[in-house]
């Protein structure tokens, strides 16, 4: 806390990241008490420009604009942070049985590199056709490219701590694999994977709005920035903030999470944050 305090005042992006973040979660969760129903069509008030019935205007069926950016949060917050965890959990996994286990790291590595060569956003448009749209088959869409980057961090971190004295010591002394890599290894992956969940947040927010955009993403029918963005980009020279609501929503969002992590890989690296403190 003392290290913490100084820091928040020399970079505040981690403050700013962190408090914007929490207004938009705040909102997310509190969406059925604030916001109205998303879904409801009012055809006589479509595409009215903002005013202090509809805060953000209408759409061209006359739905409530705020309403869906609020309950769009809901989406993208769900999408991001699940990717985030999913990923994570499972290429710290595969990461410590590679770095750790020289037999392992061959075979599970070269499928990484293969799964890698693929660009994130056709593998995920590639699964979801394969399935019916649904928010969960576009987390794990997202997940499947994300975990080998989380795979190579962590593989990384293994094989450089693996050479420390203490790891050899543990090593020479008997003490079995399991063990050594739960007990010594795997506390020197956290402060990593916390700024890699950090962005990974940011590019599943931004894949799963771009595959809505395409229309392989969330079906139509349930609020998302990017299937509203989808839906307004033919009114965009007569309602322009149909359009712009949600895409400053989702770059807004972006932002923050960007910002919360370049705050925290700073704070984590001790030997930054010992020049700044």
């Amino acid at each position: 806390m003392k290290r913490f305090r100084p820091f928040c005042r020399r970079n505040p992006t981690i403050v700013i990241g962190s408090v914007m973040l929490v207004i938009v979660s705040a909102l997310a969760a509190a969406a059925p008490w604030i916001a109205g129903d998303p879904v409801a069509l009012m055809p006589i008030d479509r595409l009215q420009s903002p005013s202090p019935i509809h805060w953000l205007g209408t759409d061209f069926l006359g739905r409530d604009i705020y309403a869906r950016v609020v309950y769009g949060a809901r989406i993208s917050l769900i999408v991001g942070l699940s990717v985030s965890v999913m990923s994570i959990v499972i290429g710290l996994a595969i990461g410590l049985a590679a770095g750790y286990w020289r037999q392992v790291d061959m075979v599970v590595m070269r499928f990484m590199d293969g799964l890698m060569a693929i660009p994130a956003i056709l593998l995920a448009i590639a699964m979801v056709s394969l399935n019916r749209a649904s928010v969960w088959i576009v987390i794990v869409a997202i997940t499947i490219p994300e975990v080998p980057r989380v795979v190579r961090l962590v593989r990384s971190v293994v094989l450089t701590v693996r050479t420390l004295p203490y790891i050899e010591a543990a090593i020479s002394g008997g003490s079995p694999a399991p063990k050594i890599v739960l007990r010594h290894i795997l506390p020197a992956t956290i402060a990593p994977l916390i700024v890699q969940g950090t962005y990974i947040t940011a590019s599943a927010i931004l894949i799963e709005a771009a595959l809505s955009f395409l229309g392989a993403g969330v079906p139509p029918e349930i609020p998302t920035w990017g299937n509203m963005i989808a839906q307004s980009r033919l009114f965009i020279a007569r309602a322009p903030w149909t359009i712009f609501a949600p895409g400053a929503a989702l770059a807004l969002v972006i932002l923050s999470v960007n910002l919360l992590g370049d705050g925290l890989r700073d704070f984590l690296d001790v030997r930054l944050a010992r020049r700044m403190v």
